[in-house]
């Protein structure tokens, strides 16, 4: 099912999720509604507060087919290189706007998988920049916390209006 993705500045997208003592059916949904949710935007990745679920779950996809999804919860970054990437971010929370973040360009994530086991997997480039947002996002923190204090104001303000503008077509 597709869910609906909460507005910048919902409280939940700046507290820190809950974790996940175990894999359970509730879980799995949760999951399930996240890829679909993923999937219709299109994105690359999405974290469960996105959809207002205060806990540490996140899927990411980067493949060109899809149907890829990695399922995480309880994510963290165990290790991060020390080469970063640029790439162009964005968020379903705050429309209409981006803007190029830097970040490591391959982490290793510590996660409990669907299996409910833990499992460390390494992650490269978009996949790397993927899994690290959707962490921040667990963590309360939004792609433009990485950005100075004035190029986040403009990025938040140009979502406002972007927004406008939007309902007024509607």
């Amino acid at each position: 099912m597709i869910r609906v993705c909460v507005p910048w500045p919902a409280q939940v997208l700046r507290t820190v999720a809950a974790d996940v003592p175990a894999i359970t059916p509730e879980v799995r949904a949760i999951w399930a509604d996240m890829v679909d949710t993923m999937e219709a935007m299109p994105g690359y990745g999405l974290a469960a507060v996105q959809i207002g679920v205060p806990l540490r779950l996140a899927v990411v996809d980067c493949s060109e087919q899809r149907g890829q999804a990695v399922l995480m919860a309880n994510p963290e970054v165990l290790h991060a290189s020390g080469q970063m990437r640029e790439h162009d971010e964005a968020s379903p929370n705050l429309p209409g706007v981006s803007a190029v973040i830097s970040r490591p360009r391959a982490v290793t994530v510590r996660f409990l998988n669907a299996e409910g086991r833990m499992e460390d997997r390494d992650f490269v480039h978009l996949w790397a920049t993927s899994a690290q947002h959707q962490i921040d996002h667990l963590a309360g923190k939004m792609y433009f916390d990485h950005l100075s204090a004035v190029k986040r104001s403009m990025l938040i303000t140009k979502s406002q209006k972007w927004l406008r503008k939007e309902r007024g077509r509607g």
